[in-house]
């Protein structure tokens, strides 16, 4: 679908010059696709379409030129052969997850994951007989002990959600290979920009493009990419299913990812300025941020990340009073549960994210109650510096 036949080309460029075909009237930027369905020749033309014959659009549902130049774009910053493009991240991790599993299978996961990815593991899929056992993101040798005849993926986040923990990408894909199961990562925090877990040995990256690929907080979106052979499983589920990204969103997806590199180095740049100076503040009792030299895997985030990412982690003195207080205080940042936004976004997990889980499974996945997630934006540090400063004086 791309216009791009050269090879080599950084990512910065593949996601800025990749493009699907131009029409009769030449455009520059590809144009908004807003149609349900696409007409045919004649009868045999119709036919063979349908009967997979010819690779063409058929129903949005299934694909539209502006989704194709999306996944497009996301599949070459991977390094994936193909993908599919959904309506939400959850919908990319619920289909993934029900495109390749079926009851009586199991999953090895990282406790420390997304809460809606938690709550599909412990109150849904028990109802169709799929199992999970959980491991420690710091250790991964006890996930040999875990993996069992029917087990068929190992999941994780990385880094993760909300406390930024950095798992070892290369060792997760050799437990996958060694057991022959499937390794599927959530890459949303780095995006392909950041991080791409296929040259580590992933089967299949998930992402929420409603994150820092979007970047201006405007969008759901999420899509899935891996082998080609992996992709067609989960598209003839999704096709059926219809959870499908709109065009609109798509069209927009693509255009943000031409800023996707200039926005997250700022992002990047920002997040470190944060996590140092809160980790100076005495009213702050812990920090973590993949490339703060005093994070707990530091040299493995160097190791297999560009940049740090946007998420800084960190914990208020005074518990769950001292975190009122602090949110309370908050005058430019936002209080919201999305991230990866042009706008820095305060969020507290334990009661919004993550509140669905038990008080002794949030602290299983170290989300204390004074935890704060923040989300550096792209206001200038100073800023957003002053806002932290003058929140953590009421705390």
């Amino acid at each position: 679908m791309s216009r791009n036949k050269k090879n080599g080309l950084q990512p910065e460029t593949e996601a800025i010059r990749t493009q699907i075909p131009r029409s009769e009237f030449q455009e520059h930027s590809a144009p908004l696709y807003l149609t349900s369905s696409f007409v045919f020749d004649d009868a045999e033309d119709m036919r063979a379409s349908f009967a997979e014959e010819k690779e063409r659009n058929i129903y949005s549902r299934y694909s539209n030129p502006n989704t194709s130049e999306w996944i497009d774009k996301v599949c070459k910053m991977e390094g994936a052969e193909d993908g599919f493009a959904f309506a939400s991240g959850m919908a990319a991790v619920f289909s993934t997850f029900a495109a390749l599993l079926e009851s009586g299978d199991h999953i090895v996961s990282s406790r420390s994951v997304f809460g809606s990815t938690h709550t599909l593991f412990t109150q849904f899929f028990p109802k169709w007989n799929i199992q999970h056992s959980y491991f420690q993101p710091d250790r991964l040798e006890d996930i040999p002990a875990l993996i069992g005849p029917n087990t068929k993926m190992l999941y994780a986040e990385t880094p993760t959600n909300p406390g930024v923990d950095v798992l070892d990408l290369e060792a997760l894909g050799k437990i996958a290979r060694d057991h022959g199961i499937l390794l599927v990562i959530d890459n949303c925090f780095a995006t392909p920009y950041l991080q791409q877990p296929i040259r580590f040995g992933a089967d299949l990256v998930i992402h929420s493009g409603t994150k820092l690929m979007d970047g201006q907080g405007r969008v759901l979106a999420g899509i899935t990419v891996g082998s080609r052979e992996l992709i067609d499983r989960v598209y003839r589920f999704s096709r059926i299913t219809g959870p499908a990204l709109s065009p609109f969103n798509a069209w927009l997806l693509s255009k943000s990812m031409e800023t996707l590199a200039v926005r997250v180095d700022r992002q990047c740049e920002n997040a470190l300025k944060v996590a140092e100076f809160l980790s100076a503040h005495p009213k702050v009792n812990w920090v973590k941020y993949p490339f703060l030299k005093s994070h707990p895997a530091h040299a493995l985030a160097v190791k297999q990340m560009k940049a740090g990412g946007c998420v800084v982690a960190f914990e208020v003195a005074g518990g769950v009073e001292g975190g009122r207080r602090f949110f309370d205080q908050i005058q430019l940042l936002s209080l919201s549960a999305n991230l990866g936004d042009s706008r820095s976004i305060v969020t507290h997990p334990a009661s919004t994210t993550h509140s669905k889980l038990s008080p002794e499974q949030r602290q299983a996945s170290g989300i204390t109650d004074g935890m704060v997630r923040i989300s550096v934006g792209l206001e200038h540090p100073a800023d957003i510096l002053a806002d932290l400063e003058q929140a953590l004086k009421a705390v």
